[in-house]
């Protein structure tokens, strides 16, 4: 578990897992936890699942990893490609 610091990371896990017609209590069951607070915690964005439950969890709801993380996939684009470009200008000068 990855905490965010006192950042909200917006996601869709609850969407997703609401579609699939499934209880935070049956997620936990199938990925392993022993109750339902790491699901609660992780559908607030007040924390991030690892690497491994992330891919669980698309698996799981049958969905792309980006799908699951959106927003902050559009985030962390936008601040990557902005990045990209001021290091590319700068060793074309």
């Amino acid at each position: 578990m990855k905490r965010n610091s006192s950042k909200i990371t917006t996601n869709c896990l609850r969407k997703y897992r609401k579609a699939r017609g499934l209880n935070q209590k049956q997620v936990a069951a199938i990925l392993g936890l022993k109750s339902t607070g790491m699901i609660s915690r992780w559908e607030k964005g007040v924390c991030l699942p690892d690497t491994i439950n992330i891919f669980k969890l698309s698996i799981l709801y049958r969905t792309l990893i980006e799908a699951l993380f959106i927003d902050h996939v559009h985030e962390l684009r936008a601040g990557l490609y902005q990045k990209e470009e001021t290091i590319l200008s700068k060793s074309d000068n």
